[in-house]
């Protein structure tokens, strides 16, 4: 017989979700502690775990389009979508500090940098924007993120999952013009492709979502230490600016134009 409830329940909220354990990791550098650190390292913490969250979606949404689904992928897709309208949102919290409040720590920071999140390059990869020069470009990276960026490098995208999806409903994918001549057809007749449309409708919120948080990354950093340098060694905002055109999934993008 189970026991439910505070009486007589082995399993507790804080050992089940090990609070004591994850309130020990926010551990501020600064001497004597700066105010706003607490507040830095916990919002960046708070990113790395909803990327986890996010990659855990978008791997299982990228295997069931290469299984033939369409239904659940657009639910896991849709999910990331909700997390990643909270991601921008954040970016509210971070703005309540002040450049001279960041200033009183962020020297001790460097040379971290938000360039070295490798759950961050993870989504890229798996979500079509493979970069494999990144990986040999960043320095600091532990043995098991190398790993995991490497393996993101090798294995399908979600797009390659969405190309096997239009493939086993025969639709041609071998170049560029067939495949945007297949999203033109599926575009044109929902009633028959109504899951195809979907589903593609999904991969492009999750894009546009991404270039979102993008563009209010880089007016967070501006808005910080200006045209100043990233503690990491990047050249800060207008690294971040270079950024802000691309995209994961330009077929879809182009699909607008030939409609």
């Amino acid at each position: 017989m189970h026991s439910f409830g505070e009486q007589g329940g082995r399993l507790t909220y804080g050992n089940y979700l090990r609070v004591p354990e994850l309130l020990a990791q926010q551990v501020p550098q600064s001497t004597p502690e700066a105010h706003d650190e607490l507040l830095f390292i916990t919002i960046h913490q708070a990113y790395e775990l909803w990327f986890k969250l996010l990659l855990h979606e978008l791997a299982d949404a990228r295997d069931r389009m290469l299984v033939g689904e369409s239904y659940l992928p657009r639910v896991r897709l849709e999910r990331c979508h909700a997390v990643e309208v909270l991601l921008v949102q954040q970016v509210d919290v971070i703005d309540t500090m002040t450049p001279q409040d960041f200033l009183a720590f962020r020297t001790l920071l460097a040379p971290a940098s938000g360039f070295q999140s490798a759950q961050f390059r993870e989504i890229e990869f798996i979500s079509g924007l493979k970069d494999p020069g990144f990986v040999d470009r960043l320095r600091g990276l532990a043995p098991a993120e190398d790993e995991r960026l490497r393996r993101r490098l090798a294995e399908p995208t979600l797009w390659d999952g969405y190309l096997a999806l239009l493939a086993a409903h025969g639709f041609a994918t071998a170049s560029e013009d067939e495949v945007l001549a297949s999203l033109v057809a599926i575009a044109r007749d929902r009633e028959r492709h109504g899951a195809l449309w979907d589903l593609a409708e999904a991969l492009i919120s999750h894009d546009q979502a991404w270039s979102l948080w993008r563009a209010r990354h880089v007016l967070m950093a501006e808005r910080q230490i200006g045209a100043k340098p990233g503690t990491g060694g990047s050249a800060g905002s207008p690294y971040l600016r270079s950024r802000l055109d691309t995209r994961f999934y330009p077929a879809l993008w182009s699909l607008r134009a030939a409609l």
